[in-house]
């Protein structure tokens, strides 16, 4: 139990450093973003609300409360994850930085598996 708690921690803490930034940045709509946005095509005002959703998803993934809001923020953050892959993909060609996204996927798949471990272990003690 002890390591899969340590390894869930990593995992979410790993996470949480590659979304936190940009969420803010998000939510402060600076000026890199905005660039990124506009050649993506997407309108302006989307930045902050996906700046908030990701920092809430964030906030619910670090409390040990919650699980069936936590279920929905781990989908958010995969969609979110994915669906930047993709419109980049789709806006220009390929660019050997994007490989970078499978650090901050992986993090979301092992922080969502680890949980779900440690759940399973804790049930198995109090069950």
């Amino acid at each position: 139990m002890k390591k899969i708690n340590i390894l869930y921690w990593l995992s979410t803490g790993l996470l949480l450093f590659f979304l936190l930034p940009g969420s803010v940045m998000n939510i402060m709509q600076t000026d890199d973003w905005v660039e990124v946005f506009k050649l993506l095509g997407y309108p302006g005002y989307l930045l902050p609300f996906l700046g908030v959703a990701k920092l809430t998803g964030c906030i619910v993934i670090a409390q040990p409360k919650f699980p069936r809001l936590k279920e929905w923020a781990y989908a958010g953050i995969v969609f979110d994850l994915v669906g930047a892959v993709y419109s980049s993909l789709m806006a220009a060609p390929f660019d050997p930085k994007l490989l970078f996204m499978v650090l901050p996927i992986s993090a979301v798949f092992a922080s969502y598996f680890l949980w779900h471990k440690k759940l399973q272990a804790a049930n198995s003690i109090h069950g």
